[in-house]
């Protein structure tokens, strides 16, 4: 089915104001310096202006532009099966306090933006995790209890607003809905000026711990009493993370329907899990999810995504399509803290596993508290041990160091950048050395090293997102190298084109 989307961009990117915070020029010395204008870096940077201190959000690219402007647009505290989850990898008592954190979340969204004056088209609506098989209900029935028993107003249901029937629900009534860059926008806005500022176009490359802390960055030196890395996956590598979270990506496809569309914000359980919410007359649907540098991905993730959509509700146009990454930590619980183990200078936010902005939210209320004296939690410190989640973290580093080796040891699958036809990719082997080459739709070519400049796996072309995809650890470059997302902060090393 051919596809009729106009859009191949993020819904709620249309609405990235034009703008611009300039990159550095004169101050060059705060209290605390954030890296990453998301939603996770810019809540931690308001918090910590209301408590006094001068803060600098440093950003790559544009504020809002990267994970928190590529999702759903959900904060909620029931989020699928996740407590049980964490139950079974920590123990009832964090699974309840990552709840009633996430519950407290979901209320500061609110507060700031009604606090700050930020119109971002905020809705309370319910949010439900269902089971559509009754094979499936036991999981739903179980995620019912843990979220009671944390404390959590929610009630099993059969009676869901999707055009389907279901074999039952949990829901949890007052959650929010809003327009996620309008919101993070809003939040820069509140951040800048004061002595406080936000740099956009500014790349963190390299960072010396001192007193302060020195970040270099592609605009020159910066300092801070101290640093939090917000940069959704960590960069760096004196952490660790890498070895500790599993990064993935799914699809999401926005449609115009006739009629009313699905007012609650679901997502089901199950091997193939579906999310959904509306915006206005639009209904998205998220899905297709896959470990990120999956081998031969293509079109065809969203054009599954469209089907579903299709198959359920009556669409007038398909009008946006856009994809979300997200790490997932081996336990299933966030990472927020210090940056090492024992570390007073840097910290770290990372881990939301596909649930960042309720979780960027959380963790940048318990950083501005720890950050400032306040009593904060351990509970999600990045050095944790779970021993209950050790089969996973050896299957993500077996994964890991398979692709690392496995990729060497394959042929090319061009012999030439001139066997290669209109907006298609592939690589050319010369003895240990691989070239990716992609040809666009008007003939261009460009080619960059396989090589990942985060830890040197080989990159995997992605054609549905025209990216070079890193298996090992989620790092994304563009067709020319430049990165898309950490935990590389250099690009690729561009080529000429071999037998072109």
């Amino acid at each position: 089915m051919p596809s009729t989307t106009t859009a191949a961009q993020s819904l709620w990117l249309a609405a990235l104001p034009a703008t611009i915070y300039p990159p550095p020029s004169g101050e060059r010395a705060f209290d605390v310096l954030v890296l990453g204008g998301g939603i996770t870096g810019l809540t931690t940077a308001l918090l910590l202006k209301r408590r006094g201190a001068r803060v600098a959000v440093v950003e790559a690219g544009r504020v809002g532009a990267g994970v928190s402007g590529n999702n759903t647009a959900k904060v909620t505290a029931l989020q699928s099966t996740v407590l049980t989850s964490i139950g079974r990898t920590r123990g009832a008592e964090v699974a309840d306090e990552y709840a009633a954190r996430s519950l407290a979340a979901v209320e500061l969204v609110d507060e700031l933006s009604t606090a700050e004056g930020i119109d971002c088209d905020l809705e309370r609506r319910d949010a439900f995790t269902v089971a559509v098989r009754d094979a499936e209900l036991a999981d739903v029935e179980r995620e019912f209890e843990a979220a009671r028993r944390a404390g959590l107003s929610v009630e099993m249901t059969a009676a869901v607003d999707l055009p389907y029937p279901v074999a039952g629900a949990v829901r949890l009534p007052d959650q929010v809905a809003f327009h996620p860059v309008k919101y993070v926008s809003g939040l820069a806005a509140a951040v800048d000026g004061d002595g406080c500022r936000v740099f956009e176009r500014t790349r963190a490359l390299r960072v010396t711990e001192g007193r302060p802390v020195q970040i270099e960055t592609t605009r020159g030196a910066l300092t801070g009493d101290r640093v939090v890395v917000a940069t959704h996956y960590p960069i760096w590598d004196r952490g660790l993370y890498f070895a500790r979270m599993e990064a993935s990506r799914s699809y999401c496809v926005a449609a115009r329907v006739r009629g009313e569309p699905t007012r609650g914000m679901s997502i089901t359980t199950g091997a193939d899990t579906w999310s959904y919410r509306s915006a206005g007359d639009l209904m998205i649907v998220l899905g297709k999810g896959h470990p990120t540098g999956a081998r031969g991905v293509d079109h065809s993730c969203y054009t599954a995504v469209e089907k579903h959509l299709r198959e359920h509700w009556d669409v007038e146009q398909v009008t946006h399509r856009w994809s979300a990454q997200d790490p997932t930590p081996y336990d299933h619980t966030p990472m927020i803290g210090g940056y090492t183990p024992g570390s007073t200078r840097m910290y770290v936010a990372s881990g939301f596993a596909k649930w960042g902005l309720t979780g960027g939210t959380m963790a940048a209320a318990i950083l501005s508290e720890q950050l400032t004296g306040g009593p904060g939690t351990d509970v999600f410190s990045p050095h944790r041990f779970s021993p209950r989640g050790l089969p996973q973290l050896a299957r993500i580093n077996v994964k890991a160091g398979v692709d690392l080796v496995g990729d060497r040891l394959m042929p090319g699958q061009i012999s030439s950048a001139a066997d290669l036809a209109p907006d298609s990719a592939g690589v050319v082997r010369s003895g240990v050395d691989r070239t990716g080459v992609y040809r666009d739709p008007d003939g261009g070519l460009h080619a960059v090293s396989m090589r990942c400049t985060h830890l040197g796996c080989l990159v995997r072309f992605n054609a549905a997102e025209k990216s070079w995809d890193c298996p090992c650890h989620g790092s994304r470059f563009d067709v020319d190298g430049e990165v898309l997302e950490g935990p590389a902060v250099r690009p690729l090393s561009r080529r000429n084109p071999p037998g072109e």
